[in-house]
């Protein structure tokens, strides 16, 4: 028992320190990876716990309980009827869950029913930028649904049941293609096969200009100024988005990217033509937003899932709810 104690305690230290790594910054996390370990870990020490530690512990119980029975059977032979025999407390200290079960076999039930929600389910976000205002805020902790697009292994992202396709106008979770440890959440406007342009601030699909309407003003309460606003049907339902008359068409600094011959760039804008299996994305803030005008595609392989629901803003309770 000594030994299982100090293996604990050296597994539960390795988490600490990869969890203390990561927040300081020292080390790039995986949030995904860490909660999976955590559901085999724990999930070994719940199988050892029923059918190894736990029947021994009954057995340990039930010896103490026959020994006494055995005991009160022999004084009774000697006529002493009155004995003062409790087990009770014995049988419960011996059936009590030691400490290094407790904090892993203990917590394996929570653990994985946590697990197999983020992988397959729902997972949450939080919005840590303004790149997609006036759609979603900074702080905005949104539910993202992870099997519409498809079913995928933790960890690893693969596809392993088919499903529906990313639509243009969905707000989709992605891994950030030129550094997939990080999540991005921009809106599709480019599938497999369109050609997307965005010259002269409006946007174009496949020869097509995407309809725009001007929308009231939206008042950004974080700087306390109003920010033209429109509103555009880029799929089945219209969206709002903001943009900006003043800022400049051209996209400045675009990287090096996969199918960049795919781009054409130029002082109105980008032209795209979108390749297979790869998806064009931009923010709704659209002259505040590093999107695939600058950083290209997203391979299908790094999609996450949909975005659909704000479900808690703790400066804004009024912001709960679905969203376009």
């Amino acid at each position: 028992m000594q030994a299982m104690q100090i293996l604990t305690s050296l597994v539960l230290a390795a988490f600490a320190g990869y969890m203390g790594a990561w927040y300081f910054g020292a080390i790039e996390g995986n949030f995904a990876l860490l909660l999976f370990l955590a559901t085999v870990v724990t999930g070994a020490y719940w199988l050892a716990e029923r059918f190894y530690f736990l029947p021994q512990r009954l057995r340990a119980a039930q010896a103490v309980e026959d020994a006494a029975a055995q005991r009160r059977a022999e004084l009774d032979r000697m006529g002493i009827a009155k004995v003062d025999i409790d087990v009770q407390d014995s049988k419960e200290r011996l059936l009590m869950q030691p400490w290094w079960l407790d904090w892993t076999a203990g917590l394996f039930p929570v653990i994985v029913a946590v697990f197999l929600l983020r992988s397959f389910l729902f997972e949450p976000f939080k919005i840590p930028s303004g790149s997609m205002v006036p759609t979603l805020l900074v702080g905005d902790l949104i539910l993202v649904n992870k099997f519409t697009y498809g079913v995928r292994l933790p960890v690893i992202n693969t596809k392993i049941i088919e499903m529906n396709s990313p639509q243009r106008g969905d707000v989709m979770v992605f891994r950030y293609p030129p550094q997939p440890s990080f999540d991005y959440i921009k809106r599709v406007v480019g599938v497999p096969g369109d050609e997307v342009a965005y010259l002269n601030k409006r946007l174009t699909v496949n020869g097509k200009p995407v309809e725009t309407s001007t929308a009231p003003d939206f008042f950004d309460e974080s700087t306390m100024r109003y920010f033209k606003q429109y509103e555009e049907q880029l799929g089945d339902r219209p969206h709002r988005l903001l943009n900006n008359p003043e800022a400049p068409a051209f996209v400045q600094g675009a990287s090096n990217f996969a199918y960049r011959d795919n781009c054409r760039y130029s002082v109105e804008g980008v032209v795209c033509k979108v390749p297979e299996g790869h998806y064009f994305m931009m923010g709704d803030n659209r002259d505040n937003s590093l999107d695939s005008r600058y950083w290209g595609f997203v391979p299908e392989a790094n999609i996450v899932g949909k975005a659909f629901f704000v479900w808690m803003n703790f400066g804004s309770l009024k912001r709960i709810g679905s969203f376009n």
